[in-house]
This record gives structure tokens, C-alpha cells and sequence, in this order.
């Protein structure tokens, strides 16, 4: 526009002027609110999931002895009573709580600090409530998953939802909830790495691993997913320093699932057994026995007369899929056949050579000494009430079956009583020697024993666990 006519319509460039400092000013201001608005929307639906798990989650603490480090050098003839503190996450309302195995583990004392009730009004408003101390006892624990379950009395809990396993994706959003350091009601948000990590090329087990930060503390803890279901249980940590370095792995919460329902009911799992051992393919195994495929998963044994030996199935067969699910390496398949029970089926794809075949394969139930000897006891004769315990004598029939005894005689656990409150750290497996110095060879002499002891007097029992001899003691509870 030239200066004449800019001269004769200067309202007119004026308003033009005006009118686009406007619409700029309101656009900016527009994309501000939006920016703002979705920061606002995610930040609320952050405290909506953290509102929605808190109360599920719970502090656990396990005394127990263990050797005390007194900076000398020697460690291994001073033992005192220490605390480990790790969390745990509710599972069920009636008051059972999944850990770490490794949290309880040794333990002779464990509680809970388990938040109390709030309001819907003041959970809004409040970031924490009281907390309540609960007393705990061991249901069962199983080392190698590193799984546990705790029991206490309280009814009506805020129990957590189980995730399911095969949803979980590389870069789903994930949070750690627990007592990192000791610090309840800690949360910490990150993705997830992998949903199947894997640490020995020749285990089944796989983990979850995320960049939530966790730190010791954190173990038994869960880790939930954007709808605040339980994807995992945190359980360690790689660290040089030993803190967070992004490296943060949880047991998936498949095993989770099938690992609960029986340690609630037996005290330890009842594994699933076909009769094949697998490995995973290698380009040296390959190329030596002239596989078609470089990589993959193995059959290296089938068992003579094992459910996979009758239905067909030999070594150097090349497993490709599991029910329908493609099977690349040893986690895809270890995820799916490890965590199967006695009486179900699976379908195997199997490469033989150059032919695909396909396989049905019964899945039976392993069976340890303790599930053959618990079949034979008679819980109403082998109670032991005062100890929420089933026991057996150990004869030398039972001795021979348990070889590794290093005494020969006692009385041994088969079992947790389940209806019991007793809180005594007792597990299946354990052989009970000695009450308070005294010999015990019978359970009619354990019972007769606690039947003379005073109540809220102490009481120390002698036993023996996985070859170990140890003590533990407890105050005797007639109200239990």
C-alpha cells in the first residue's frame, strides 16, 4: 500500500493493524490454555492412579537373627537381631499380602504398616492418612521365584487388580510403588525396557524391567501399569553404586498368578512337569547338528515315559509356538510353560527336520516329599494348634526318604494350618529337634511340651531347614 493512500486510509491500516495483534494474541493465548490444560489433565490422572494403588501397598518388617557385621572382619560367630524392611501389596480383602521371598526370609517377627481407611473427601485433599502396625505371618514363600504371601487379621482391605501379562509392551508407562530406604508411600514413574528380561540363557524365569527408579526397600512392592493394575513385583535392582541407576526388574504378574493360589493353600507350589528339558539354539549348535534354524528353542531330553515321551515328541526337535503363540526364544516359552498345573493340556508347533508337526501334552503335577507324606497324615491326629503347624514323627522310613536330614529323628512340618493365628515363623519342611533344650522325637511330646508352658513366657525351638540348624524363638500365646 502506497504512503498517499495509507495517508487517506490510515483508520482503515490502523484496525487491519489491530485486528491481527488481536487474533495473534488470542491464538497464543488459546495453544497456551490448550498446553496447559493437557499438563493439567495427565498431572491429574497421575494423582487419580496414585490415589487409587496407595492404599494397597504396605510396609513390611522382618526381625529375625542374622550375623553382625562388627567391622573386625569375622562375622560368623556373632549374631544378633536385625530388621529388614521391604514392602508388599495386597492381593486379597481378607488381609493377604504378596512380598519378596527375600524381604521375609530368615524372619522370626514380621509386620505390616497398612494405611487405615480414609474418606473420599480427605483422600482428595490429604496426601497420606494414619498408618496402622499389623502383625504377620507367613503362609508360604518359594525361593526360586522369590515369591511370598503374608496373612494378617484385617477384613475389608483395598486389594490390588492383577494385570494381564500379555498386554504388557515396550514403552507402556509404569509405576513403583513401596519404602524405598525405608520411605513409605514413595511413588516413581517410568517405562518399561522389556516386559520379558532374561538373565540366565537357561532358566524359564523373565522379568520385567523398567527405568521406574526403585531402591533397596522397594523389593515386594508393586509395579502397576496406567490403569493401576499389578504388573509386576518389584524385586532387584543392577547398580554400581547401589542406588537407582534405571535398571529396575519385577517379577511379571503371571507368575504373580499362578504362584498366589498356591502359596495361600499349600505353603509352596506344586509345579507342572511334561518331561522335556530345553535350550536355547546357538549358531555353533546349529551349524554342528545341522538345524534349520539358527536360533530359537531346543528340545535337548525328553524323559523316558514322561507326558511328552508319549506324545511323541524327541530330542532335537525345534519347539515354534505354545498354545497358539509364537515361540522365538527360551522367555516365550518359559512364560507359558512354567506356570501351568497338573491336568491341563498344551499344544506344541514342533519343527522336525524340514516337517512341522504339532503335539498335545499333558501337563502332570510334581510331586516333593512333603506333598507324598502330607497324603498320609491325618490333620486331626498331627496338629499342633499352639504352633499352627501339621507334623509328622520322622521314623526311619521317613528318615531314608529324607535324605539330607543331619538328624535322623524329630518331628517334621508338612504343612501350615490355615484356619490358625499363630505366630510362630514355622514352614513347611522345617524338623522341629528341641523345645527349650529338651528333646523332641514325637509329636505327642511337642504338644504335651507346650501343654506345661505357661502363657507370655518365652519359648525356643530347635530346628532344622534346608540342612541348617537354627533357633527360634517366640512368646507363647494361649489365645492363638
Amino acid at each position: 500500500m502506497s504512503k498517499a493512500k495509507c495517508k487517506r486510509g490510515n483508520l482503515l491500516c490502523l484496525f487491519l493493524i489491530s485486528l491481527v495483534s488481536t487474533l495473534t494474541a488470542d491464538a497464543q493465548t488459546a495453544n497456551s490454555q490448550r498446553e496447559s490444560d493437557s499438563l493439567h489433565q495427565f498431572n491429574g490422572a497421575i494423582r487419580k492412579l496414585v490415589r487409587q494403588v496407595t492404599p494397597s501397598v504396605v510396609e513390611v518388617m522382618a526381625a529375625g537373627y542374622a550375623p553382625v557385621d562388627t567391622g573386625r572382619g569375622n562375622t560368623s560367630l556373632l549374631v544378633g537381631m536385625q530388621q529388614k524392611i521391604g514392602s508388599g501389596v495386597i492381593v486379597d480383602p481378607d488381609g493377604y499380602i504378596v512380598t519378596n521371598a527375600h524381604v521375609i526370609r530368615g524372619a522370626q517377627h514380621v509386620r505390616v504398616s497398612v494405611r487405615s481407611a480414609s474418606t473420599p473427601e480427605s483422600s482428595e485433599e490429604s496426601t497420606g492418612s494414619a498408618l496402622r502396625m499389623i502383625e504377620a505371618r507367613i503362609v508360604g514363600a518359594d525361593d526360586d521365584i522369590d515369591l511370598a504371601v503374608l496373612k494378617i487379621e484385617a477384613t475389608g482391605l483395598p486389594a490390588i487388580r492383577l494385570g494381564d501379562y500379555r498386554n504388557l509392551r515396550q514403552g507402556d508407562v509404569v509405576f513403583a510403588f513401596g519404602s524405598p530406604q525405608g520411605l513409605q508411600d514413595s511413588v516413581t514413574m517410568g517405562v518399561v525396557s522389556t516386559p520379558e528380561r532374561q538373565f540366565d540363557p537357561d532358566s524359564t524365569m523373565v522379568f520385567v524391567q523398567s527405568d521406574a527408579p526403585t531402591n533397596p526397600g522397594n523389593s515386594g512392592g508393586p509395579l502397576v501399569n496406567v490403569d493401576g493394575e499389578l504388573v509386576g513385583i518389584n524385586t532387584f535392582i543392577l547398580s554400581q553404586s547401589g542406588g537407582n541407576e534405571g535398571l529396575g526388574f519385577a517379577i511379571p504378574s503371571a507368575t504373580v498368578a499362578y504362584a498366589y493360589p498356591q502359596l495361600r493353600r499349600y505353603g509352596h507350589l506344586h509345579r507342572g512337569e511334561t518331561g522335556i528339558n530345553v535350550q536355547p539354539i546357538t549358531s555353533e549348535l546349529a551349524s554342528a547338528l545341522k538345524l534349520t534354524r539358527d536360533s530359537g528353542v531346543l528340545i535337548s531330553d525328553v524323559l523316558p515315559g514322561s507326558p511328552a515321551d508319549r506324545a511323541g515328541l524327541t530330542v532335537q526337535d525345534i519347539i515354534t509356538s505354545i498354545d497358539g503363540y509364537p515361540v522365538d526364544n527360551l522367555p516365550s516359552l518359559g512364560t507359558r510353560l512354567f506356570m501351568r498345573s497338573g491336568g491341563e493340556q498344551i499344544k506344541l508347533g514342533v519343527l522336525r527336520g524340514s516337517t512341522k508337526l504339532k503335539f498335545s501334552v499333558l501337563v502332570v503335577e510334581l510331586q516333593n516329599d512333603l506333598d507324598r507324606l502330607a497324603t498320609v497324615v491325618q490333620s486331626n491326629q498331627s496338629r499342633v494348634g499352639q504352633l499352627g503347624a501339621i507334623v509328622i514323627d520322622i521314623d526311619p522310613v521317613i528318615a531314608e526318604k529324607l535324605s539330607a536330614l543331619r538328624i535322623s529323628s524329630g518331628v517334621l512340618v508338612v504343612a501350615r494350618a490355615i484356619d490358625s493365628n499363630a505366630d510362630v515363623a514355622l514352614e513347611a519342611g522345617d524338623v522341629i529337634h528341641t523345645i527349650n533344650g529338651a528333646s523332641i522325637t514325637k509329636a505327642e511330646e511337642l504338644r504335651s511340651a507346650l501343654s506345661r508352658t505357661k502363657p507370655n513366657t518365652p519359648v525356643v525351638l530347635q530346628i532344622e531347614r534346608a540342612g541348617k540348624l537354627m533357633f527360634i524363638a517366640f512368646i507363647f500365646d494361649t489365645s492363638r
